[in-house]
């Protein structure tokens, strides 16, 4: 069993910062990729950020520059540091981690920017 749990959205101005942590837990040998997807009121989960296992990251070009996204392997734990902030980074913040070949996802986490 793997769980997945979110922390660090919330409410901020445009052109603020906000940091968000994801730790997955029980059986979590061998995370192959670890990621955040966001999806907005009445738009298709997307792909915001991935790592993989030796560190190779993957941005969507709407936060490229913006974003930084990084990994503890030994704490199963990734990381969304979340600078610049748009009102349209508001979103559900979903982390996705990928284990020999399935995908966990947590419960998600709301990110609000107000302009």
């Amino acid at each position: 069993q793997v769980r997945v749990v979110e922390s660090g959205g919330g409410l901020v101005q445009a052109g603020g910062s906000l940091k968000l942590s994801c730790a997955a837990s029980g059986s979590t040998f061998s995370i192959s990729v670890m990621g955040w997807y966001r999806q907005a009121p009445r738009k298709q989960r997307e792909l915001v950020a991935a790592i993989s296992s030796g560190g190779i990251t993957n941005y969507a070009d709407s936060v490229k520059g913006r974003f930084t996204i990084s990994r503890d392997n030994a704490a199963n734990t990734v990381y969304l540091q979340m600078n610049s902030l748009k009102p349209e980074d508001t979103a559900v913040y979903y982390c996705n981690a990928v284990i020999h070949g399935l995908s966990y996802w947590g419960q998600g986490t709301q990110v609000t920017v107000s302009s």
